[in-house]
């Protein structure tokens, strides 16, 4: 997949909001970052009471997906396999965590969505409503 457009501020808030959404009707405390294809930070969003740790994972798991062209749950699911996927620690801004999706705007990477919080299960499908929500655009 090629990287197209950045996401535009509407766009970006859209998907956020998606994403504090699913947390709220879960009762789950998130941060949620959505960064263009650069990694670079577009719109950003904590809940109240979200652990500080969160917001630097946040960014990190969006800028990762962007910049990697896929979801962090595909280095999660590698490190876990062990072996050969082990030489994935060494990548520089690869975050193995669940969490962080690519955001895909007529076929193209627009950015991607981070959303830390809770555990990778968690943040994962957050992240899934943010991107669900901009689907279809």
């Amino acid at each position: 997949m090629t990287y197209g457009l950045a996401i535009g501020i509407e766009l970006a808030k859209k998907a956020a909001s998606a994403a504090l959404a699913e947390a709220r009707t879960n009762n789950w405390i998130m941060a949620v970052a959505i960064v263009d294809p650069a990694g670079l930070l577009v719109y950003f969003e904590k809940m109240d009471d979200t652990q500080n740790g969160s917001v630097a994972v946040a960014q990190a798991k969006a800028r990762s997906a962007a910049l990697f062209k896929r979801p962090t749950k595909a280095f999660q699911d590698t490190l876990a396999a062990g072996g050969d996927g082990l030489r994935l620690l060494r990548l520089e801004a690869a975050v193995p965590v669940e969490g962080g999706i690519p955001l895909v705007i007529d076929g193209r990477i627009a950015g991607a969505i981070g959303v830390s919080g809770g555990t990778s299960a968690q943040d994962g499908q957050c992240a899934r409503a943010g991107v669900e929500a901009i689907e279809h655009v």
